[in-house]
């Protein structure tokens, strides 16, 4: 797969290290969202879409996430500690408490995405200076696949690539 287009939304400077949210799209026909661009200090580096860790609590088994105070379902107080049970991370390493959704699986991938989304932002950057400038919206970039249909009083979406109506 190549990735066929970087789309870049800046941060506002008071956003501190995070300087974008990225839309990676690859082969015109896989698209990986919620790409965030962060300043490490040293350099730039991406940090893909990822989700909380969970466990389960002990009174009811609702999943809460590792730094959940409470449990969402009964409410019940959980050990804020909790998540040091789970993982046996190196002295001085951060325990892990969110996974990947989405991320390449080697360091020669990592780096050409890198490459293509960091040129990607200083050219976005280098738009943002000029008069009349207007962020690329990465949200709803996908709302061309959807039309309303106009054959009920009332709107129903249906999907065009399927075109099966709902």
């Amino acid at each position: 797969m190549r990735l066929t287009e970087v789309r870049v939304k800046l941060c506002e400077p008071k956003a501190g290290r995070l300087k974008a949210f990225c839309s990676l799209t690859f082969d015109h026909a896989f698209v990986i969202r919620d790409v965030k661009l962060i300043d490490g200090g040293d350099s730039l580096f991406l940090a893909m879409p990822a989700r909380k860790l969970c466990d389960h609590c002990g009174r009811c088994g609702e999943k809460n996430h590792l730094r959940a105070r409470y449990c969402s379902n009964c409410g019940v107080r959980l050990d804020e500690n909790r998540h040091l049970r789970y993982q046996a991370a190196a002295p001085g390493q951060r325990y892990k408490l969110h996974a990947d959704i989405a991320h390449p699986i080697n360091v020669d991938t990592r780096q050409e995405i890198e490459r293509a989304t960091i040129s990607a932002y200083w050219a976005e950057l280098e738009k943002s200076k000029q008069p009349g400038y207007i962020q690329p919206n990465l949200d709803g970039e996908d709302l061309d696949l959807y039309d309303l249909a106009s054959s009920s009083p009332e709107p129903r979406m249906r999907l065009k690539p399927t075109g099966m109506a709902h």
